[in-house]
């Protein structure tokens, strides 16, 4: 089975780029849901969060509040440090179980699988991959997403993009860039022209 990661910063439309691949026959496990799916599940992981960040994460049932947890990590001096901190707590969490759930999909037949993943350089799942893919939007169309999606201020959707990697980044270490501001038809092109030269086309 063939391993696509999938990269970019928040708010560059990984999601949409997922349900195009999904279309031609390649499912997705988005680690971002896998990790809100543990911060419900996982009490080890809570435990190593509030240790780390302080009880004041979680909410009144006693689970971690993502707001919260945001709000202890970005937008300090010392944020650097502190996402640094949520990774490495984080993804050896993530990652055992986006395991488990390739290698049920490879029981099943898969000839590729994406892995989304945001923190795909911090998480060394490039390692993994096959293909890496990046997707990029413009900064102003990637603010109003976060916004919408999160329901959080532009101030604190600012703060997280100003913690991410720069657009730079994501072009030097990617096999393809493939930009998403909002033009489905363009977007579906270039995800074509990924699968035809990578020889996953139908």
């Amino acid at each position: 089975m063939k391993v696509i990661g999938l990269t970019g910063p928040s708010g560059a439309g990984k999601g949409t780029v997922c349900a195009i691949l999904a279309g031609h026959g390649i499912p997705a496990i988005d680690t971002d849901a896998v990790y809100h799916d543990l911060l419900d599940q996982s009490k080890a992981l809570t435990d190593e969060l509030c240790a780390s960040f302080g009880k004041e994460i979680l909410n009144s049932d006693r689970k971690v509040d993502r707001k919260k947890l945001g709000a202890a990590v970005f937008g300090h001096p010392d944020t650097p440090a502190l996402l640094h901190t949520l990774n490495t707590i984080t993804h050896k969490y993530v990652m055992a179980r986006t395991h488990e759930l390739m290698q049920d999909l490879a029981r099943d037949g898969a000839r590729a699988v994406i892995i989304d993943a945001p923190q795909l350089f911090e998480a060394h799942i490039e390692n993994e991959c096959d293909w890496i893919v990046g997707v990029l939007a413009d900064r102003s169309v990637r603010l109003a997403r976060i916004m919408a999606r999160d329901g959080i201020t532009e101030e604190n959707a600012l703060k997280r993009i100003n913690a991410q990697k720069s657009d730079d980044f994501f072009r030097a270490s990617c096999h393809y860039i493939l930009t998403n501001d909002g033009d489905l038809d363009a977007l579906e092109a270039q995800i074509l022209r990924f699968l035809e030269n990578s020889g996953l086309g139908a």
